[in-house]
């Protein structure tokens, strides 16, 4: 397991929906990605779950990933919410962890329209941000499953991303009132394959390019310029 690189400056901790402790954390600089970016995807044969993972910060994106593919998950990433909107559906991953403050699309009305799509609104969302109270609040408003603050513990992150996995999976198949595709079933996310045959903006392989307009309202107040 790859140790978080930054200090641990008021630790976050994790926050599950429907109780527990508040949350409270401190944001770490940000390393800015170049635009434009390509999806990062790696297929993994036999991985327990698959993790969209959404967050502007280079370096974060790469701790996670690695994170979560040492404990044998498969990672696809994308750089800002409107990237995660437009692969979300090709990627059909178990669970899906958002930063807050991104560009193009934040993460909560990222969240927030993932919950109005009929064929997303049933995936466990998790927040990793430094958050506010007023952006927890927002996030359980929206339908947020988790926080966990930043900087974490990678140990945490795991532990965290694997009980939204088994959430999840004890939902069982659904479909849809519109006869859409359900996540059930063994594998039933695995169709497709996901997106491309892998890449991102470190050269692995080949990529997806991300982007979709911002142009559909949901309700949020305007961008949240605190926090991740």
């Amino acid at each position: 397991m790859i140790r978080n690189p930054f200090p641990r400056v008021g630790a976050g901790r994790v926050h599950l929906a429907g109780g527990g402790v508040p949350l409270y954390g401190v944001e770490v600089g940000k390393t800015r990605t170049r635009w434009p970016v390509r999806t990062y995807s790696r297929l993994v044969p036999g991985a327990s779950g698959r993790v969209l993972v959404v967050d502007d910060n280079k370096v974060i994106r790469q701790l996670i990933r690695v994170n979560l593919e040492l404990e044998g998950l498969e990672v696809v990433t994308a750089a800002d919410g409107a990237e995660c909107l437009d692969v979300v559906h090709r990627v059909r991953p178990d669970v899906v962890t958002l930063d807050v403050v991104m560009p193009r699309l934040d993460g909560l009305r990222t969240a927030a329209r993932l919950r109005a799509d009929p064929r997303t609104h049933h995936l466990p969302l998790a927040i990793i941000s430094a958050c506010t109270q007023y952006e927890v609040d927002t996030g359980l408003d929206v339908g947020v499953d988790a926080f966990l603050a930043k900087p974490f513990e990678p140990a945490e992150l795991v532990r965290l991303v694997k009980q939204l996995i088994e959430r999840g999976s004890g939902d069982g198949g659904e479909e849809g009132e519109d006869g859409g595709e359900g996540r059930g079933g063994e594998g039933g996310h695995r169709g497709g394959g996901g997106p491309g045959g892998g890449g991102d903006e470190d050269g692995d392989g080949d990529g997806v390019p991300g982007g979709v307009g911002d142009g559909v309202s949901d309700g949020l107040p305007g961008r949240i310029s605190s926090g991740g």
